[in-house]
């Protein structure tokens, strides 16, 4: 679980998503206060493991979070995390999906409505059925970037 706001060619997925959902998120910056900001959650079968969040969608840079598919699953049934991401459903409202970012000294937490999250959860699914996601990840490619930094490519698909 970790936050990315960069330019590397690594993390950065080459074309566009597989599933995209747009949200407009409120964020507690403090008790009492909620500010609405709009969010993308995105899925890349080339990264089966991982979705990203983008806070602040709508900026050039967004504020990109990368976490695992298996938390917001976890999230949406009950409560999953430990450490920067934590996913729950919120206490006051069991509609409302409840998302906690937290870097050193700051935490933001998000609302949003869990329907149109399942939703998006469930076209990843379809995408690359739970189990399966191992088919869909170039080892090869991986490996050459840990051992020689060269850039991993991503624009050629896995076989099945």
């Amino acid at each position: 679980m970790t936050h990315q706001n960069t330019s590397s060619g690594w993390l950065r997925r080459s074309g566009d998503p597989d599933c995209v959902l747009l949200l407009d998120v409120t964020v507690s910056p403090c008790p009492g206060l909620r500010v609405s900001v709009p969010a993308r959650l995105r899925y890349h079968r080339a990264d089966p493991y991982a979705v990203h969040l983008d806070c602040h969608a709508d900026l050039d840079e967004p504020i990109t979070w990368l976490f695992a598919r298996d938390l917001l699953a976890e999230g949406l049934a009950g409560w999953s995390g430990v450490g920067d991401v934590t996913i729950r459903r919120s206490s006051a409202d069991p509609e409302l999906l409840t998302i906690s970012l937290s870097t050193p000294g700051q935490t933001a937490v998000l609302h949003t409505p869990s329907a149109p999250v399942r939703d998006f959860l469930g076209l990843t699914y379809r995408v690359v059925p739970p189990g399966a996601e191992h088919r869909h990840l170039d080892t090869a490619a991986l490996l050459r970037h840990l051992l020689n930094g060269s850039p991993a490519r991503r624009d050629r698909p896995r076989p099945e």
